[in-house]
């Protein structure tokens, strides 16, 4: 019997994002197929001075164990130019990140439910866009609960309309 697993994964650009999003987003559907894509968020660079970044969440199913989509997503990084072994905060042409793999909590690498979703506006704000309904792991609380609630630094963070277009 096959078992799927709902994940949500974070990307982020700041080097001719547009194109490395829909680059990336383009793989992944044809990798898994059909995807919740979040709205676009931009916010500036943290950690280092560069250009803004250009964030958004997606969602979706699959029957690969984490090994597998861990995998799958360092090539998508790849295939869009990125390179390995910078600055943990350097300029990226894309950068994917699991957010959630269905309800696992894992304390090595990579961490899950990733720590990011409770303390970047970046990575928050575009999960809650596309699972408002669907509770943290640990916490058990909704990611639009938490979004409501947030209290990190959200004045630089700006939704943008049209993105795609």
């Amino acid at each position: 019997m096959d078992q799927r697993v709902r994940v949500y994964l974070g990307l982020g650009s700041n080097i001719d994002a547009g194109r490395h999003l829909r680059g990336a987003v383009s793989r992944l559907e044809a990798a898994f197929g059909r995807l919740s894509v979040s709205r676009v968020c931009r916010t500036p660079a943290v950690g280092f001075a560069g250009a803004d970044f250009y964030n958004l969440a997606v969602g979706l199913d699959t029957e690969r164990d984490l090994d597998e989509l861990t995998t799958i997503l360092r090539g998508i990084e790849e295939a869009e130019g990125r390179a390995r072994g910078g600055a943990k905060f350097a300029p990226r042409t894309l950068d994917i990140d699991v957010l959630t793999y269905g309800a696992l909590v894992r304390q090595d690498k990579p961490m899950l439910p990733r720590a990011d979703i409770l303390e970047y506006a970046f990575v928050l704000g575009p999960l809650a866009d596309i699972a408002s309904a669907e509770c943290h792991p640990v916490l058990g609380v909704p990611y639009g609960a938490l979004w409501a609630a947030f209290e990190g630094a959200r004045e630089e963070f700006e939704w943008i309309e049209n993105f795609w277009e």
